[in-house]
């Protein structure tokens, strides 16, 4: 059976430890590969290499660390199919699904860091009382990238490429349950010919490889994304400690649909937003609140969409939907659509998990489930399920819908659908979210900011505003005659 390895200081090689941890195959509930089960003497290892690389590296000129993740985003594409292949076989989304969007997106990370680092300028001050300022903007060194399981490539490269490309070194921890891109990305930092210990891959455990990236004193800077009591304990560490934290974390996003909607549009959409990926995207609307109007009418087409969606193997053309990411993440969606019925919720469809062994399938799948009947205020409608699993609701005004909307204690992304442009502007003042799509789901221009409010995060991701937090800003001032 294939073993991954760490990559640290440009090289291929086992845990410390010698250990590994078993990698299973969502699809067919099967081991397929082993992972190393490193632990703070793999961090530690990593962190020497990149302190010594730093010293290079961050003296590197733009145009070269840009040219080196060009080449990086390049061979994603040249190994294409491997990737894909391993994302869907890793994760168990549909192998379409990775090849539509994981892979491009990776690829596409890397290339628009690579090219934003040309064009990324700091400001200056000129004072009429004879003096300027300018701001230097340096790389901090060390950082730490921590990354999810849901979209593995994608949220990795997200991370890892700014921090590059303004000049630090990484340690980054891919999620042990999809650790298979991130060691295929190793390879191709070696043949791009990143220069050793620019960029460590270290796998394991959070309790153990996580834990002590965050609490080592040589690292400053972490960017974590994932479920929102593991961000509240990197805080808890490394607050004291002062270093600097992007905590992209968990979200409970509304998606509000007005009688003055393009019905067909909005139909398909919310089909997608809400079960994209097995529902396993931070920003799916997994709260579904259709005015009174036309809510008979969507409930209906909604639920005729839904079972249209065909549940099966990832590796299928014919396949809409895959498989959860493991075992006891299925459980624990299986758990809320078991509460979800105490709480007085009646299951429209779905709601059960698929048995496709006769198809040699023996892995983690759910059918996608729809719950009405629910209080806007119980525990299905206020905690992250991150499953195939939305709840919808009738709505009569904007006030009582916001009141619906704002209720969680998250604020990540919203959806809105209508085509009255004063309640657009109306609206978005007032919804608690970081993010909000307006007659669409997923449109991304990575210029833009990316990142939550109240428990879904702390800081912003995309575009300057990431190069700025893997930046130290130094103010100069100059004073003249």
């Amino acid at each position: 059976m294939e073993k991954l390895s760490n990559y640290i200081n440009g090289e291929l090689i086992p845990p410390s430890s010698g250990n590994y941890i078993e990698n299973f195959e969502p699809a067919r509930g099967e081991v397929y590969s082993l992972i190393p089960d490193s632990d703070e003497n793999d961090v530690e290892k990593a962190v020497q290499s990149s302190k010594v690389a730093f010293e290079s590296w961050s003296k590197t000129s733009k145009e070269e660390r840009s040219a080196i993740l060009m080449k990086i985003s390049d061979l994603i594409i040249e190994h294409f199919d491997e990737f894909a292949e391993a994302e869907s076989r890793d994760n168990g989304k549909p192998l379409a699904l990775a090849k539509r969007v994981d892979i491009p997106r990776a690829s596409e990370n890397f290339k628009f860091f690579a090219t934003g680092i040309l064009h990324f300028a700091s400001e200056s001050h000129f004072m009429e009382s004879g003096a300027i300022n300018y701001t230097l903007r340096k790389p901090i060194g060390v950082v730490a990238c921590i990354s999810p399981w849901n979209l593995p490539l994608y949220l990795f490269s997200w991370k890892i490429a700014p921090a590059l490309a303004t000049g630090n070194c990484v340690i980054a921890k891919p999620s042990e349950i999809t650790p298979y891109t991130a060691y295929l990305l190793s390879k191709i930092c070696i043949e791009a010919g990143l220069p050793k210990g620019v960029l460590n891959i270290v796998h394991g455990f959070g309790h153990k490889v996580g834990a002590a990236m965050t609490s080592h004193k040589n690292i400053p800077v972490i960017s974590f994304t994932g479920g929102t009591a593991t961000g509240k304990e990197i805080a808890r560490i490394a607050a004291p400690m002062f270093k600097k934290l992007s905590l992209e974390l968990g979200g409970k996003n509304p998606n509000i649909i007005f009688e003055d909607c393009d019905y067909e549009k909005m139909l398909k959409t919310t089909v997608h937003s809400s079960f994209a990926n097995q529902g396993q995207i931070c920003l799916c609307g997994s709260r579904v609140f259709v005015q009174e109007g036309i809510y008979e009418k969507f409930k209906q087409d909604f639920i005729q969409e839904v079972k249209n969606l065909k549940v099966g193997d990832p590796k299928s053309k014919e396949s809409k939907q895959g498989a959860l990411v493991s075992k006891a993440h299925m459980e624990k969606v299986i758990s809320y659509i078991e509460l979800a019925k105490e709480e007085g919720g009646t299951i429209l469809c779905g709601g059960k998990q698929l048995d496709l062994s006769e198809n040699g399938l023996n892995g983690w799948f759910v059918e996608p489930t729809v719950i009405e009947g629910l209080s806007h205020d119980c525990r299905t409608n206020q905690e992250e399920i991150f499953g195939p699993v939305v709840t919808i609701m009738p709505f009569s005004s904007e006030e009582e819908v916001l009141q619906y909307a704002n209720s969680t204690s998250y604020g990540l992304a919203a959806i809105l659908w209508t085509e009255n442009t004063t309640r657009v502007n109306r609206i978005a003042q007032k919804l608690e979210s970081g993010i909000l799509w307006v007659n669409c789901w997923l449109v991304r221009d990575l210029r833009t900011p990316f990142g939550g409010v109240k428990n879904s995060g702390v800081g912003r991701e995309g575009g300057f505003e990431v190069m700025k937090f893997f930046t130290e800003p130094q103010n100069v001032c100059i004073k003249y005659e």
